[in-house]
């Protein structure tokens, strides 16, 4: 009979450090751990699984968390990142080799599985786990010319080498089907992905690509946004990506929410923790109204909601065009006295 995927997962669990040896090969094991930087064998000791269940309460065997970001699983994640899958199968079947387990019969012919709904929530997930890391691709390159370099390897983006571009109308002009894309995860609070946002880039000017809407959104959003960083009293939201990436180079102890328009940013859900929101506000209509509603809402829930300005109307045209510490002055300048020690 075939294994299912929670009794692997238990079977791994119980040769949890065979399998630290092989798939997280950069680590070692102290007490009753295997400690190594993150999930992908980097060297460090930021990632700690747990060897063995100990006590009551103590965790089960084969459970990891990531200090750094927050992120937690079980060792089906870490062979999935280890080998760089980009579907469970895949996974399941290197965990049945590494078992020595028997492999699953072929699927008889049947009918093939249903094609998610074009901008669906599923179609959202698939396009997610179909990128890859953005460490070392055009991602990271686009970011860093916009003088982005705090990237971490638990943030919520990813690199897609050739994303569908659907033209908005008959009046733009014909061009390459796909492009490179950066693909950002936008989560509910509990870390389920919900949809995807696609900024699509040319690699010859390692900027955003020559069409008409370089920028899109898909799945569900509303109430929801790409966070950086896990729920706290204290967080910033704003609409793009790079502008709270921008604000996060001279702050980057502070979590932040990009929920990637002035109406979804008005409808953002306060996580439970929230007590103090900053917002990034673009300086236009959209964004004040996005502002008042925030507010009105704050106010309702026993939220301080607090505007941050950009000097040039933007805050990543502050970061490139008068730097980070000229930036850090300006965000000194209205953060709350509390929050100046704390996170500049």
């Amino acid at each position: 009979m075939t294994s299912t995927a929670a009794d692997i997962a238990r079977r791994l669990a119980d040769n949890a450090e065979a399998v630290c040896r092989r798939y997280l090969s950069n680590g070692r094991r102290e007490g009753h751990y295997w400690m190594v930087g993150d999930i992908r064998n980097s060297p460090g000791r930021s990632l700690y699984v747990r060897l063995s269940a100990r006590g009551e309460g103590g965790g089960a065997a084969g459970k990891w968390t990531d200090a750094a970001s927050g992120d937690h699983g079980d060792l089906l994640d870490v062979i999935a990142a280890s080998c760089g899958h980009t579907g469970f199968r895949e996974t399941l079947d290197e965990a049945r080799h590494f078992l020595s387990l028997p492999m699953p019969d072929p699927s008889p012919p049947g009918p093939k599985a249903k094609k998610a709904a074009q901008g669906s929530p599923e179609a959202a997930r698939r396009l997610w786990a179909g990128s890859r890391p953005m460490a070392g691709t055009l991602v990271r390159f686009y970011l860093n010319a916009r003088k982005i370099i705090d990237l971490r390897a638990g943030d919520p983006l990813r690199f897609h080498p050739h994303c569908f571009y659907r033209p908005s109308g008959e009046d733009e002009p014909g061009g390459p089907p796909a492009w490179p894309a950066m693909i950002a995860a936008v989560t509910s609070e509990d870390g389920r992905v919900t949809g995807v946002h696609r900024t699509w880039l040319d690699p010859a000017t390692v900027d955003k690509a020559p069409v008409t809407c370089p920028r899109r959104a898909m799945g569900l959003l509303l109430g929801h946004g790409v966070r950086f960083g896990s729920a706290a009293p204290v967080m910033a939201a704003g609409e793009g990506i790079e502008t709270l990436l921008s604000i996060r180079e001279p702050m980057p102890a502070m979590s932040m929410i990009a929920a990637l328009s002035a109406a979804h940013l008005a409808a953002i859900e306060f996580p439970r923790a929230l007590r103090r929101l900053y917002v990034a506000r673009d300086d236009d209509g959209a964004g004040a109204g996005a502002l008042a509603t925030l507010t009105d809402r704050g106010d309702a829930a026993g939220i301080e909601v607090v505007p941050l300005e950009p000097e040039r109307g933007d805050f990543n045209a502050d970061l490139v065009l008068l730097g980070r510490d000229r930036l850090a002055r300006s965000l000194s300048r209205q953060l709350h006295p509390s929050d100046r020690h704390r996170f500049l």
